[in-house]
């Protein structure tokens, strides 16, 4: 199953009953089973199977309407059944609400899946004859347990003084504008790095499948897999003479969207064939990736940033009405020159690291650690710098920076695509730098790496 709309138009006429000589359809379990047989893992296959049905159908998945609990049956005293009737059922909703079990769309809170899974969820008197049945049709609509230590997460709140300072201000003026970006490249230049990026990829062993089955349940709570551990992990190794070769130019045209032409150059110098014939599915994933990553470092090689305008950049109010939200693992908690009362790291050992010294160091004024949402666009995908600082030297001279904290300075130990999103945020910086005393893009991985700049 190659693509998502393939994944659930296959499901849909699989899930066709079937029928008998006569043409009657036939229902049951024992006649009407569904295998699904998918090249990602099971529980891959469930999540995307789940986004695409929200997406497609508009369906929400653990969502407790007003009307859920109408339809539960009540017995009378004289032993006639009815129905609990809507006002019943939004007293029910309204109840779970207030004990932030949902929230006010009705969406399923991790509490509620807590209480179910404890048994510690109740009912006020006047509905709790109801517990029971109100129980198995939250069971129904809540699915999966996802464990958070809520106790550990914590509302960072910025601080004022800093925020609201002429150094801060003038920092961030420097940084705050957006660009956009254009692009050049060779194409000539671009087959030939793509042969050798080929040649001198992974090894391509042979086609071996590995088999794992699993039990999929599509309910108003979402879509859970379960495994069948008794049938799973079962490794077929398949000789070349039994693959039939796909249409690899088509295959990869689709992933890289290069033309034919360009593809069977690539192909013919980059002299791996051999193991196109050996496993095609591994050595057509292995070249698309190839082809697509250099591709993406052919974009950046050409890259040119320009200010979009005056007008056009972030707002410093965003600091107060974006929330940022962290963990006690991995917060520096009482900073007192950071433009937020904490500071939430990425990294244990280089953020944190770089966070204490920034307030340790005299030269250092105020620094801010750049939140999620001051994003530089790059062909790769947004981009988010680590840190703006702002340094006075002798207590005159004011230096501003935009930092990126890394183990090591050295492109060769970056990955790519990081390596690739540095460079874009360099020459990003570099279109903002005009004016007396701009900002100054570099990469640190320590404090004493900034001082080495003044």
């Amino acid at each position: 199953m190659g693509t998502e709309r393939e994944r659930r138009q296959t499901i849909g006429r699989g899930l066709r009953l079937c029928v008998n000589q006569k043409g009657e359809r036939l229902r049951g379990f024992e006649i009407n089973t569904l295998t699904v047989v998918a090249t990602e893992s099971y529980e891959e296959f469930a999540e995307n199977l789940q986004k695409e049905i929200e997406k497609d159908t508009g369906i929400k998945f653990g969502i407790v309407e007003k009307h859920q609990f109408a339809a539960i049956p009540v017995v009378g005293a004289d032993g006639s059944t009815s129905m609990l009737g809507f006002d019943e059922s939004a007293a029910i909703f309204e109840h779970l609400k207030t004990q932030g079990f949902v929230d006010a769309k009705g969406k399923v809170q991790d509490t509620l899946r807590t209480a179910i899974k404890d048994g510690t969820l109740a009912l006020p008197k006047a509905l709790e004859v109801h517990l029971a049945a109100v129980r198995d049709v939250l069971k129904k609509v809540a699915g999966k347990l996802d464990i958070k230590n809520a106790d550990e997460r914590i509302t960072v709140k910025t601080r004022q003084a800093v925020l609201e300072s002429a150094e801060f201000q003038a920092l961030w003026d420097r940084i705050k504008h957006k660009t956009t970006y254009r692009v050049q490249f060779d194409n000539e230049k671009l087959v030939v790095d793509c042969g050798k990026a080929i040649a001198g990829g992974p090894p391509v062993s042979k086609a071996r499948v590995r088999i794992r089955k699993a039990d999929l349940s599509i309910g108003q709570g979402g879509v859970e897999a379960t495994e069948r551990s008794k049938d799973s992990g079962t490794i077929v190794t398949i000789e070349e003479g039994d693959i039939a070769l796909p249409d690899v130019l088509t295959d990869l045209q689709d992933r890289t969207q290069l033309t034919r032409k360009s593809l069977v150059r690539i192909l013919t110098e980059c002299g791996r064939l051999k193991d196109f014939k050996r496993n095609p599915q591994a050595f057509i994933e292995i070249a698309g990736e190839v082809i697509n990553r250099t591709k993406r470092l052919a974009l950046v090689d050409g890259i040119k940033y320009q200010k979009i305008g005056d007008e056009s950049y972030f707002a410093q109010e965003l600091f107060q009405q974006e929330e940022l939200m962290g963990y006690l693992r991995n917060i520096l908690k009482n900073t007192t020159k950071s433009v937020f009362e904490h500071v939430v790291y990425d990294s244990a050992g280089v953020e944190r690291t770089f966070a204490e010294q920034l307030e340790q160091n005299e030269s250092v004024k105020v620094y801010a650690k750049l939140p999620a949402w001051f994003k530089v666009p790059t062909p790769l995908g947004s981009y988010n710098p680590d840190w703006a600082v702002l340094v006075e030297i002798d207590g005159e001279e004011r230096l501003y920076f935009v930092v990126e904290t890394k183990g090591s300075l050295f492109a060769d130990d970056l990955r790519d695509n990081e390596a690739a999103k540095i460079a874009c945020g360099k020459a990003h910086f570099q279109a903002l730098a005009t004016g007396a005393n701009p900002a100054r893009y570099i990469q640190a991985t320590k404090v004493d790496d900034i001082m080495g700049q003044c």
